[in-house]
């Protein structure tokens, strides 16, 4: 990799942004030998890179600031390949597998977003991954997060506060996340915030600790946990925006409901717009098979068995306030 190479590619940038390009170029370099990393990259790539870099500046600074992510990226192939379906899940619990506390599972997790986010973007800049395939790709990565960041944080509560257990089954119980909007769809974009909703099986009491709570007390506080762990903009970052409006009762309801309060809310108190939001929820985190009957549960009121002249009057209302509401952003045109 001569410098006639590296100018030779800069030429090929627009004489506007050339400069910043050489600019992260310059850090890369310098950052890369303080490193002691290889201080060579294949001539092949460099026509790529300033592509890339042209057009995220989101890339070239995270690989300027940290060459070590671009050269285990170029090493491990993973620029040029997809990942098969449980890679992201297995690297998000290496990522995970020596915090301690919460502190350091958010410090893992904005490292692993990161370098994941930085290989993303770098494919669907480079042609290597079409639109689908990127949308999926960071959908895939939140679903792990929220996965490996909801196993981890279960566990440490439930050393602390015991095992939450079903009044009736007397079964242990889990915190059933669901995705919604473009999470749930497997369309998340790169400045998407995730909507969640949480659940829980069964109302009942933590068994084991000194001291009983309720399940709601229990899951209610875990899930406040996984907001932080995902949420909290620390030096490091973000892992993703978490928004819960999509709950029942929106900010003014509980983080947490049993399933059969989730089901009396959206029967009896189910407005039309929730009916067509969990449309695209999922579960995507927590014991699966749990989040699959909560789905069955809602089914009816997702799905009405018949239809009137009421509902696509709503749908018709509902549209035009979208529309309004795109108008009064400006964003007629996206």
């Amino acid at each position: 990799m001569s410098g006639n190479e590296i100018d030779s590619c800069l030429q090929t940038v627009p004489a506007p942004l050339r400069d910043e390009v050489g600019a992260h170029w310059k850090a890369f370099s310098e950052a890369l030998a303080e490193s002691g990393a290889p201080a060579s990259i294949d001539a092949a790539l460099l026509p790529e890179l300033c592509r890339v870099w042209v057009a995220s500046d989101f890339v070239a600074r995270h690989c300027a600031r940290d060459p070590a992510l671009l050269r285990g990226l170029i090493d491990s192939g993973d620029l040029h390949q997809a990942y098969a379906a449980d890679t992201l899940a297995a690297r998000v619990q290496v990522a995970l597998a020596d915090s301690k506390d919460p502190a350091q599972l958010g410090a893992a997790l904005r490292r692993l977003r990161r370098r994941e986010m930085v290989r993303i973007a770098w494919r669907d800049i480079a042609g290597h991954a079409d639109l689908w395939q990127t949308t999926a790709d960071l959908s895939a990565l939140a679903e792990a997060c929220i996965r490996g960041a909801l196993a981890r944080l279960h566990d440490w509560q439930q050393a602390e506060w015991g095992v939450p257990t079903g009044a009736v089954s007397g079964e242990p119980q889990q915190l059933v996340v669901l995705g919604m909007g473009k999470l749930g769809a497997h369309e998340l974009n790169f400045s998407s915030d995730i909507d969640l909703i949480f659940a829980f099986p069964e109302p009942g009491q933590t068994q084991g600790a000194a001291k009983t709570r309720s399940n709601e007390e229990f899951f209610t506080r875990l899930g406040r946990e996984l907001i932080r762990a995902l949420d909290e903009n620390t030096a490091e970052g973000f892992v993703f925006r978490v928004d819960m409006r999509l709950r029942p009762f929106g900010n003014s309801g509980a983080l947490a409901l049993n399933f059969e309060a989730m089901e009396n809310y959206y029967q009896v108190h189910g407005r039309d717009w929730e009916r067509y939001a969990l449309i695209k929820a999922r579960p995507v985190a927590g014991r699966l098979e749990d989040g699959e009957r909560l789905m069955a549960m809602l089914r009816p009121f997702v799905y009405r068995r018949y239809l009137d002249y009421g509902a696509f009057a709503q749908l018709r209302e509902m549209k035009a306030m979208v529309a309004a509401e795109v108008r009064r952003k400006g964003m007629a045109d996206n």
